[in-house]
């Protein structure tokens, strides 16, 4: 496997095997992810998990050498347009991924389906590529945005909470998310929060909260923006009266190992969860942990779904990565055991599968971790499916 970095905004080329990796055809990916920054711990988790998988297939994807050209794209559209030029005009790369946030996607995701380039995605699912924008070159291994608190809107419904203040910044993946929550919830909503992209500061949105006097806060606040959110909320003294939720994105191990015991007794929602017990996952989290030094998050395991993926489409078309039909009839058929348990991809290309709810608890080790708690929706779809039109 060889692992670039890209220049741009980094320095460091790793060579493995170069001799052998010469000789034969390889497969290039381009991964472009959020990698500094407050979001950076979301792209990172992304790459570990990606790059974990390849190397427990001996650096190769289908059987071909990997090569791995991982750059920042500092969460700005205008640097990952950069990124994806170079990928696909210098690099010629095969496959892309790892993009985190949906405003990325949506700003690069043209020239590469125009260029007949495949794209896993091991985050992003702007509402706009499971509709009507919808593309035979799109995969999505994770979730579209509005799933997860479509599970929390669910939750908060069923549990008869009767005042809820939505937070979500004002992005498409924000709205996704508003939109999904209030499909299911149909109670009074004390007000729709929307903050800035990236903002740090709440104390003007807790103070419109305290006002309210909301029994449920729902808040999708990614990256470091949730860590400053949810440490801002308890010393506030908010959470003495308001029982705080979010999806798994804004309280996953990243937050956790940021905020602590604080966000003991918080709900969250995803289709992964650690603790899940079937082989896959625990070889996946138990070689996490030794590689990494750390608990994957569910962007972890979507960047290691991502390889996996790529890794039996590539196989199934026997390295023939110019065959672009067969190569998507590969990705289409799925022929690899996800670390969530068995999914399938819907005809516009996004995941249907099983989504769960889970509480942040001490586990037998005595650590702040998530805990599966039960199944909110089964093979459960997205909203936007109908209106793909995909050929």
């Amino acid at each position: 496997m060889r692992i670039t970095q890209g220049l741009t905004f980094f320095a460091t080329l790793l060579l493995v095997g170069a001799s052998v990796y010469a000789a034969e055809p390889t497969v290039k990916v381009g991964m472009l992810s959020t990698l500094s920054g407050p979001a950076a711990g979301l792209g990172v988790d992304i790459r570990d998990g990606f790059t974990l998988a390849v190397r427990q297939l001996n650096g190769k994807l289908g059987g071909l050498p990997a090569e791995v050209i991982v750059v920042d794209d500092q969460q700005k559209p205008e640097v990952a347009q950069r990124a994806t030029e170079k990928f696909l005009k210098k690099d010629k790369v095969d496959f892309m991924t790892g993009i985190v946030f949906s405003n990325i996607l949506l700003a690069v995701g043209q020239p590469i389906f125009k260029s007949k380039t495949f794209y896993v995605s091991a985050n992003a699912g702007p509402s706009q590529y499971a509709g009507e924008q919808c593309n035979p070159y799109f995969f999505n291994v994770a979730w579209q945005n509005d799933n997860l608190p479509e599970v929390v809107g669910k939750y908060v419904q069923d549990k008869g909470f009767k005042n809820v203040v939505l937070v979500a910044p004002n992005y498409p993946g924000g709205k996704d998310a508003i939109a999904g929550f209030t499909r299911y919830y149909k109670g009074k909503l004390g007000a729709q929060i929307q903050t800035k992209l990236g903002q740090l500061d709440y104390a003007a949105e807790l103070a419109q909260i305290r006002s309210l006097k909301p029994d449920a806060v729902f808040f999708f606040l990614p990256g470091g923006m949730g860590i400053s959110f949810v440490k801002q909320f308890v010393a506030a003294g908010l959470s003495a009266d308001s029982q705080l939720f979010a999806p798994g994105v804004s309280a996953d191990e990243d937050v956790i190992r940021a905020v602590g015991a604080p966000m003991l007794g918080m709900f969250n929602s995803s289709h992964w969860a650690h603790d899940m017990d079937n082989a896959e996952n625990k070889r996946f989290v138990a070689d996490f942990q030794r590689e990494f030094g750390r608990l994957p998050s569910l962007f972890a395991a979507q960047g290691y779904d991502a390889a996996l993926l790529i890794d039996a489409a590539v196989r199934d078309v026997k390295g023939k990565l110019g065959d672009k039909a067969a190569l998507r009839r590969a990705l289409e058929a799925k022929r690899f055991k996800s670390v969530r348990g068995d999914f399938k991809f819907n005809t516009n290309h996004y995941p249907v599968q099983n989504y769960y709810l889970r509480v942040i608890g001490r586990d037998a080790q005595d650590r702040v971790t998530n805990k599966l708690m039960g199944t909110v929706f089964t093979n459960h779809a997205d909203a936007y499916a109908a209106q793909c039109k995909m050929k």
